[in-house]
């Protein structure tokens, strides 16, 4: 069902985000992702003079390599546009992320490392979609494999309570985890 219909208006900005797991040969995931945000209209830029529109004025990509524990052994960032010269000197930041592991708290440890001045908001911004579709390409394939991820036996399953159809006190749960329901009987 689509949106109800909206007043007239112009479009200003855009973004996209795609993001794109893919399996590796060595048994670790690629999770890429690019941000790119455009504008309706041209603008002046100082670093870069007019920007036109439907040209980028931020074209950034990021890679995370994950093994099955979920944590990140590789990590490529790059930068094809940006409104300041100076922005693509962050990428190396990313490194920080090595070592890291996606799940619980991820977004808290994402801005610990790399908010604020101690990284790039876009980028940031690109890690939690990364990050959500990393972490639900590995338990997924561990499952299709019929192997549990490095996961403690008494962890609740990530879906619990992530939303609103999984709710522990709603039926989805009741009919997939029932040793986990919370509702009344």
């Amino acid at each position: 069902m689509p949106l109800a219909p909206s007043a007239d208006r112009e479009p200003v900005q855009s973004r996209a985000i795609e993001v794109t797991s893919y399996r590796r040969a060595d048994g670790q995931w690629d999770v890429e992702g690019h941000l790119t945000d455009t504008s309706a209209y041209p603008f002046e830029n100082q670093y870069r003079g007019t920007i036109e529109p439907g040209v980028p004025i931020h074209d950034m990509w990021l890679r995370l390599t994950l093994n099955e524990e979920i944590m990140i052994t590789a990590v490529d960032a790059a930068m094809d546009g940006t409104p300041y010269a100076i922005c693509p000197g962050v990428t190396a930041a990313f490194q920080k992320l090595k070592g890291e592991h996606i799940g619980r708290g991820w977004n808290r440890r994402v801005r610990e490392l790399l908010g604020g001045a101690q990284g790039c908001i876009h980028m940031v911004d690109l890690l939690r979609p990364v990050g959500t579709i990393g972490y639900k390409t590995v338990k997924r394939e561990a499952a299709q494999r019929h192997e549990a991820p490095t996961q403690k036996s008494d962890d609740m399953p990530y879906q619990i309570n992530n939303c609103h159809a999984m709710a522990s006190d709603g039926e989805l749960v009741k009919e997939r985890w029932p040793h986990l329901y919370t509702g009344a009987s």
